[in-house]
Parts: structure tokens; C-alpha cells; sequence
């Protein structure tokens, strides 16, 4: 019984260090296309009116916004971003202090 646990563990292992976790990906996206506007520690920028995201945003209003912008300085990223890539982004926000 006990292999079998060491092959599972070694396995799981080698998984998790070869796939990308999506906040990986989020930041990466965050990156090229909000940073720019946003900071990269998401504090926002004052100089363009860009308020810093507000700590208690669910992943889902995130999602919202960055779908269907906000007019008229932020794009919609509908049809741009997947939905996987918005909430990889959604993500990455979240883990911004």
C-alpha cells in the first residue's frame, strides 16, 4: 500500500510543478494590458483618475468590470479575453495587497 501512496505523491507532484496556476497566467495579462493603467500593485493611478482596486471585490464583480469596461477609460475585454484569461486576471487582483 504504501508504494502506491509514494507513486500517487510523485505523481501529484510532477502535475503541480508542470502546470501553470491561472494566477500565473492573470498576472502575465495583468502585465500587458492593465498595468499600464492600474499600477502593478494595483493602487491605481491618480494622475489618470484611476481609482486602486477595493480590497472587498469579489472575483466576479472583477470579472463584470473587465468584461464590459467601464466608459469611457477602461476597454471591454469581451471577445479579447476568454473567460478563463478574465477570472486568471480576477485572480491575480485578488492577490494584490
Amino acid at each position: 500500500m504504501k508504494p502506491n501512496r509514494v507513486k500517487l505523491a510523485v505523481f501529484l507532484l510532477a502535475v503541480t510543478a508542470t502546470t501553470p496556476m491561472p494566477a500565473q497566467n492573470g498576472a502575465a495579462i495583468y502585465k500587458s494590458k492593465c498595468q499600464m493603467c492600474h499600477m502593478a500593485d494595483g493602487s491605481g493611478n491618480k494622475a489618470m483618475k484611476v481609482p486602486a482596486f477595493s480590497p472587498g471585490a469579489s472575483e466576479a464583480s472583477l470579472i463584470a468590470i473587465t468584461k464590459k469596461g467601464i466608459s469611457p477609460r477602461m476597454p471591454a475585454y469581451a471577445g479579447k479575453l476568454t473567460d478563463a484569461q478574465m477570472k486568471s486576471v480576477a485572480a491575480y487582483i485578488k492577490t494584490l495587497k
